[in-house]
């Protein structure tokens, strides 16, 4: 059965951030990825992974104005040196919650510029951060994102993420395979696990049902299936990596939701998928 983390950024909206590590801790989550950590200082959130016995398996690096609507810099030409103190800053974070991973946003494609005039600003940075994560034997993430959810982000395919991962030339760059984007942009899912999952190439999973982003047992994906397909791959090739449930519950912030929400879950450990 491939292992799943608990999104905190998404999952028991009910709580507060910090109380969310042992509400996934009662659910019989063993890992945690969320967005960002920066509000929170490095100890307190490495206190709570402790106390719950949890890992931290993911985070974002930080993406510039996230409030005022940039995710990410690594695409943006001039912005260099703010990615790079961006970066050492998450690698900060990284080391002190043994974090393995981070994922570095790309970015959004400016107004009246070409995708392909911001590739080696891309590529660059990318490279560069790779290098620097590798010191501490950190992977680097690249996330194709859908463009209903985000318009014009950088990076929306899986050939053109594992196209860049192979320009970038780093062994610890490396894709993130978010399931609900790759359904709403390309469709085929579960050949693409066939395909990219042997390369060693693929990083991280995530999973959200589609259209709605809520449970993976709501919409239009057939989890049980491809759960199945991971699970066939990875003894084949060797992968023993992380689903991240990164969807937003059903049942929103209502008290208990997210724990209601998780019969998908209980019926996967129980081998009953």
């Amino acid at each position: 059965m491939p292992r799943f983390a608990a999104n905190l950024s998404m999952l028991y909206p009910e709580h507060a951030f910090l109380d969310r590590f042992e509400a996934a801790a009662r659910d019989g989550f063993q890992a945690v990825e969320y967005l960002f950590p920066y509000e929170h200082e490095p100890r307190e959130l490495a206190a709570r992974l402790r106390a719950n016995g949890l890992q931290q398996v993911l985070f974002n690096a930080p993406p510039g104005d996230w409030n005022g609507g940039e995710r990410g810099m690594a695409c943006l030409p001039g912005r260099e040196q703010e990615f790079r103190e961006a970066f050492a800053q998450a690698l900060r974070y990284a080391q002190a919650l043994s974090c393995p991973r981070v994922h570095v946003m790309a970015g959004l494609v400016p107004d009246g510029v070409e995708r392909a005039e911001l590739r080696p600003t891309y590529v660059a940075n990318v490279r560069w951060a790779a290098r620097e994560a590798a010191r501490q034997g950190v992977d680097v993430l690249l996330e194709p994102i859908n463009t209903r959810d985000i318009p014009r982000f950088f990076l929306n395919r899986q050939d053109h993420a594992h196209e860049l991962v192979g320009e970038i030339g780093e062994p610890n760059a490396k894709v993130q395979m978010d399931l609900y984007h790759c359904q709403i942009v390309e469709g085929d899912v579960a050949m693409k696990i066939r395909q990219y999952l042997p390369t060693g190439r693929v990083g991280h999973f995530q999973i959200a049902g589609v259209p709605l982003r809520h449970e993976p047992d709501h919409g239009e994906l057939n989890y049980t299936y491809l759960f199945s397909v991971i699970d066939e791959v990875s003894q084949a090739c060797g992968w023993d990596g992380w689903i991240g449930c990164e969807y937003r519950p059903a049942r929103g912030a209502e008290p208990g939701g997210t724990s209601a929400g998780l019969e998908w879950l209980r019926q996967a450990k129980a081998g009953t998928r």
